[in-house]
């Protein structure tokens, strides 16, 4: 009996030593060829979280492999104990779950008496339209409504791959829609005061949702009075701009794993990946078409750095690919790419971007873009940034100093709202 116990034991360990260095090894390579520009606050905390996220996604790549779990939810479920750390609700703030039109939500609501009804905000998590959830936000958000004095609605929409556009915008629509309807009834918000938010992804389906409510304005209902836009994801119609080559390999987004995010939002054909990379998506007439709102030549001058091109890029159309993803080129998955008469119907909007942030181009060329048809923009830049800061924001050894700065920014202009 004592023998076989040993056996045991020593199998079991075995297991275990095989898988650590099944981790450990590809983690230390893929962490020895990350290279971090100058610059990037603290890199050695973002390597350590880099290093982290890949060991994730190999051990749900393991667990999937052996029929355990999916790959998708395993790291979701990390994302949670990482993230969604439970902590006391300040004094100041009532927090509620309920479920607007069948999509859950989570509503924060400041306790303190006011002379006047109270602005609305209604939040879209980031995550590449895979991953996130009410509970990732929840540190974000509290202190968000409890410092502007706002009540904002944080929504758990569905999610790729299970769901694919448009359940995502969708979902947002029907709370974003409830909301207004009982804003002032229900939760004391001027309903002419609420704005829509979303950091990455979730940026992407506030800019669009302000585009479909635009052109199908429900008279019974006010308009938005703002959006509010944190390294948001606006086109996939080039993934070659300077940023995206500047900051390819920095995290906690890469560059082939934007595209990847775009394809599962869409309909979940990643065999095109690479084509859409080298811009082969896109036909001639369309690319000179676009080359007027996506040209680097719109960018400030120090954002227009040159770049070598990591893949010797050389573009050829490929209908094949065109026909695959050209739904991606609608301006409800790709708000950049809307005409003027569309988007000059925008609210106003709070953009944020990022230095060290493949999408940061995407950020700037669309508030620029805005400016030029009259839209109020007001455009905040961390200039030692990288794309998903907001979410180390109060995460004890994970949070950056640009964390604070840039909630604080968004704090100050809903404040104005």
């Amino acid at each position: 009996m004592y023998t076989a116990t040993a056996v045991l034991i020593i199998l079991f360990s075995a297991i275990f030593a095989a898988l650590c260095l099944l981790v450990a090894l590809p983690v230390y390579l893929e962490l020895r060829d990350l290279s971090l520009p100058p610059g990037v606050e603290n890199p050695t905390k973002l390597r350590a979280i880099h290093g982290t996220y890949v060991g994730i996604n190999i051990v749900g790549y393991v667990l999937e492999r052996l029929g355990l779990c999916h790959q998708t939810n395993f790291t979701r479920w990390c994302r949670c104990c990482i993230l969604a750390r439970k902590k006391p609700v300040p004094q100041r703030l009532r927090v509620k779950d309920l479920t607007f039109s069948g999509v859950p939500v989570r509503v924060y609501e400041p306790t303190g008496i006011s002379g006047e009804k109270k602005r609305g905000l209604v939040y879209f998590h980031g995550g590449g339209w895979m991953f996130g959830c009410i509970d990732d936000y929840d540190e974000v958000c509290q202190y968000l409504s409890v410092e502007s004095d706002t009540v904002i609605v944080s929504v758990g929409y569905r999610l790729a791959p299970e769901h694919r556009y448009p359940a995502h915008l969708d979902d947002c629509e029907v709370v974003t829609r409830h909301f207004l309807s009982v804003a002032a009834i229900d939760f004391g918000v001027n309903p002419y005061r609420v704005a829509v938010a979303g950091d990455s992804a979730g940026a992407n389906l506030a800019a669009a949702l302000c585009q479909r409510l635009s052109k199908t304005q429900d008279h019974h209902l006010p308009p938005l009075c703002a959006q509010v836009l944190i390294y948001p994801a606006l086109q996939m119609a080039d993934f070659n701009l300077p940023s995206y080559h500047q900051n390819h390999s920095v995290p906690i987004l890469f560059r082939s794993r934007t595209v990847f995010y775009y394809l599962q939002y869409l309909n979940g054909n990643i065999s095109v990946s690479q084509e859409v990379l080298e811009g082969k998506h896109i036909p001639p007439e369309l690319k000179l078409h676009y080359k007027k709102w996506l040209d680097a030549e719109n960018l400030p001058p120090q954002f227009r750095k040159e770049t070598k091109n990591p893949n010797n890029l050389i573009s050829s159309y490929d209908a094949r690919v065109y026909h695959t993803i050209k739904q991606g080129l609608n301006p409800e998955i790709s708000p950049l790419l809307a005409e003027d008469d569309i988007l000059g119907l925008a609210p106003p909007a709070f953009v944020l971007t990022c230095e060290f942030d493949v999408l940061r181009d995407d950020g700037i060329l669309f508030q620029k873009r805005l400016k030029d048809l009259g839209v109020d923009v007001v455009w905040e830049h961390l200039s030692d940034g990288f794309h998903g800061v907001i979410s180390f924001f109060n995460q004890g050894w994970l949070t950056f100093q640009a964390s604070q700065r840039g909630v604080d920014s968004i704090v100050k202009y809903v404040k104005t709202l």
